[in-house]
């Protein structure tokens, strides 16, 4: 089990649910299959400058409509605006997910994943999404999002799904919580159920929810050099 620093400085509730990022829905519109893959609470998101701003919380509520096909479309849609920003070049990127699978091939290999994670847990779903029910050019970074915002409030199994992605890695790193040869990307699901063993242990021992403690982590990995 990875273990983390019990002094770790945590979040409260608040600040994670309103972390927000900002996106530009003009470059997400043209790559997506239609238009009804867009979620509409996304067109209610504050302008905060140029650009408007989806923060956590909003994910969370377009997520509680993903037992439809049109509703997983939308949370995927949503996870990955939110965690992408605004630069063409990182929009394109994720547009690959569209451009090498149909429609029909996504909403299988989605609805597979996330009746694993309702059924079996999130290591499960992680197992699914990265071996059997792999979407071409949807990582592990993202597919934690997507996994994440679909099973907080209702998980099976031990764990709650949370977000990994390669600033997280970081952190464990520079925290000393993993060896050195733990890798930035492509992580095994053992790798997964590691992290998730030591997200709830110190979330347990510190009386918060696991989402505090992957933020803190994320936190900590943006102010590294």
């Amino acid at each position: 089990m990875i273990v983390l620093p019990h002094d770790l400085d945590l979040p409260d509730r608040d600040t994670v649910l309103g972390q927000a990022i900002p996106f530009d829905r003009a470059s997400w519109i043209p790559v997506l299959p239609d238009a009804t893959w867009w979620p509409t609470e996304l067109d209610s998101c504050p302008l905060v400058g140029k650009w408007p701003w989806v923060d956590r919380r909003t994910v969370f509520s377009i997520a509680r409509k993903a037992d439809t096909v049109e509703g997983r479309r939308r949370l995927l849609v949503a996870a990955l605006v939110w965690g992408t920003g605004t630069k063409a070049r990182s929009v394109d990127r994720r547009a690959q997910i569209f451009r090498h699978s149909p429609s029909t091939d996504i909403d299988a290999r989605l609805d597979a994943a996330l009746e694993a994670l309702r059924e079996r847990g999130a290591t499960e779903a992680y197992w699914a999404l990265n071996n059997d029910q792999h979407i071409p050019y949807l990582g592990a970074a993202f597919f934690t999002k997507v996994l994440y915002f679909a099973g907080r409030e209702s998980p099976a199994g031990p764990y709650r799904p949370v977000i990994l992605d390669s600033v997280v890695s970081q952190a464990l790193k520079d925290l000393k919580s993993v060896d050195a040869d733990w890798p930035e990307n492509g992580w095994t699901t053992d790798q997964y159920r590691q992290y998730l063993e030591g997200v709830h242990d110190l979330a347990q021992r510190r009386g918060v929810l696991p989402d505090q403690v992957e933020a803190a982590l994320f936190s900590h990995g943006k102010q590294l050099p």
